[in-house]
């Protein structure tokens, strides 16, 4: 009868986890989640700047076909005006036109992307430009162009090229 309740008493002692187990489970899951996070944040941030740039080359494309339907020529001025020419681009040569975008376009971080073409051709952020100048300002909303480490955020520079070319 004592070995029964010796093995009893065993049993139930092994029922649940001691504080210090669960203590040490933390303590691991507390060092894991300390080195996954700040990968992830920087992760974010990589993966906002490529959705902007891929909006801007989407932009790149209405642009393009505004300037088909307007005998190559692209919507001369900048910022919002041009945004709603290609929204409602009305008649040209007495054709409706359809329209090129649906909306105004926005970054990753919900800001408007910025738009330049002068008229007589080119805009101020390269010389003999070829297409209208489109960008984002970045997470901040105060940039021009690039990102705080320098990545462009624009369609007149590569990734990893400055506008010398560099």
């Amino acid at each position: 009868m004592r070995l029964h309740q010796h093995l009893k008493l065993a049993r139930d002692r092994q029922s649940g986890f001691t504080l210090l187990e669960l203590l040490i489970v933390l303590a691991i899951i507390l060092v894991i989640a300390a080195m996954v996070v700040p990968n992830l944040i920087g992760s974010q941030q990589t993966a906002n700047e490529k959705a902007t740039l891929a909006t801007i080359k989407q932009m790149e494309g209405a642009a393009g076909a505004y300037a088909a339907d307007h005998d190559g020529e692209y919507f001369v001025g900048n910022g919002q005006d041009a945004w709603n020419a290609l929204m409602n681009p009305g008649t040209y040569k007495k054709r409706k036109l359809k329209a090129n975008l649906g909306e105004i376009p926005l970054d990753a971080w919900g800001r408007a992307l910025q738009y330049e073409w002068k008229s007589g051709g080119g805009h101020s952020k390269q010389q003999n430009a070829l297409k209208p100048a489109i960008w984002s300002t970045g997470p901040d909303g105060q940039g021009d162009g690039t990102n705080a480490n320098g990545i462009p955020l624009n369609n007149w520079t590569s990734m990893g090229v400055d506008s010398n070319g560099k």
